[in-house]
C-alpha cells in the first residue's frame, strides 16, 4: 500500500493540472481578501443604523465554496487523465488490485483537498477578520476561538467534492461528463432544493453538503441557502456517506469492467 500511495501522489504532482487547480484556488482566496478590503471600506461609509445589515460570514465562506469545485475538478482529472492518455492500463499492470488502487487515489487527493481546504477556509477566515480589524460587524461580535472551529468544519466539504469528482471520474470515464456532474452536485442541487416549496426546501436543503459543517458545529442557518434540521452526528454521518457511497459503487464498476 505504501509503494500505491507514493505512485499516486508521484502522478498528481508530476502533472501541470495539479498546479493550475491549486493556484486558481490560491487566487480565488486572494479574491476575496481584496473583497474584504472593499466591504471595510463600505463599513466605514455606512451610517450607524445600516451596519447591522452588512454581514461578513457570507465572503468569509465564499473561499471554501470555490475551493471545492476547484479540488472537485481536480478529483475528475487524476482519473480522467489517466483513461485519456492510456495511463490507466500501466497502473493496473503495476498494481492488479483495482480497489488498492481507488483506494490509493482516494487517500492521495483526499489528503491534497483536506489541506487545501483547511487552508483556505482558515486563512479567508483569519485574513477577513485582519483587514475588518475593530469593526463591530454584526456577524462577527464572537472571538477567533468561538468562530474557529465552525471554519475547521467547513474545511471538510473540500476534501468531499474532490473525492467525490474522483468517484465520477471512475464511473464515467468521462472529463467533461465528470465535471458537470460535479457542477451539478456542487451548485445546481442547492438551487434546486433552495427553489422548493417549504418544507421540503429545509428538509432537502439540510443535505446538501454545504449545510453539513454548520449542523455539524451546531450552528443555525440564518443567512444561508440551507436549513439546518440535523444533530451534529447526524451531519457528519451525511458527510461521511457522500464520500463512502459514491467511491462504493466506483470500486464495484471498477472491478467488473474492462478498462
Amino acid at each position: 500500500m505504501t509503494d500505491a500511495l507514493a505512485a499516486e501522489w508521484w502522478k498528481l504532482r508530476s502533472v501541470r493540472s495539479t498546479y493550475w487547480v491549486l493556484s486558481v484556488t490560491a487566487l480565488f482566496t486572494g479574491f476575496v481578501l481584496l473583497l474584504a478590503f472593499q466591504m471595510a471600506h463600505v463599513w466605514d461609509g455606512l451610517a450607524a443604523d445600516r451596519r447591522d445589515e452588512l454581514l461578513l460570514r457570507p465572503l468569509q465562506e465564499l473561499a471554501g465554496w470555490g475551493a471545492s469545485l476547484c479540488l472537485g475538478i481536480l478529483g475528475v482529472l487524476s482519473v480522467t487523465s489517466e483513461y485519456r492518455t492510456g495511463m490507466i492500463r500501466t497502473s493496473l499492470t503495476a498494481l492488479p488490485g483495482r480497489r488498492t488502487l481507488l483506494l490509493a487515489k482516494s487517500t492521495v487527493i483526499g489528503a491534497v483537498a483536506l489541506a487545501a481546504g483547511e487552508a483556505v477556509t482558515i486563512g479567508s477566515f483569519l485574513g477577513t477578520r485582519l483587514i475588518v480589524g475593530d469593526r463591530p460587524f454584526p456577524d462577527q461580535r464572537a472571538s477567533i476561538a468561538h468562530d474557529l472551529p465552525g471554519f475547521v468544519l467547513a474545511g471538510t466539504v473540500v476534501p468531499v467534492f474532490a473525492l467525490l469528482g474522483l468517484a465520477f471520474g471512475v464511473l464515467l470515464r468521462s472529463t467533461a461528463g465528470s465535471i458537470v456532474s460535479v457542477v451539478f452536485a456542487w451548485h445546481v442541487l442547492p438551487l434546486l432544493a433552495c427553489h422548493l416549496p417549504g418544507p421540503w426546501n429545509a428538509r432537502i436543503g439540510s443535505v446538501m453538503p454545504g449545510a453539513l459543517p454548520r449542523e455539524m458545529a451546531g450552528l443555525s442557518a440564518e443567512n444561508s441557502v440551507y436549513g439546518d434540521l440535523l444533530s451534529p452526528g447526524a451531519a457528519a454521518a451525511v458527510l461521511v456517506a457522500y464520500v463512502l457511497v459514491p467511491l462504493g459503487f466506483a470500486a464495484f464498476l471498477l472491478t467488473r469492467r474492462d478498462v
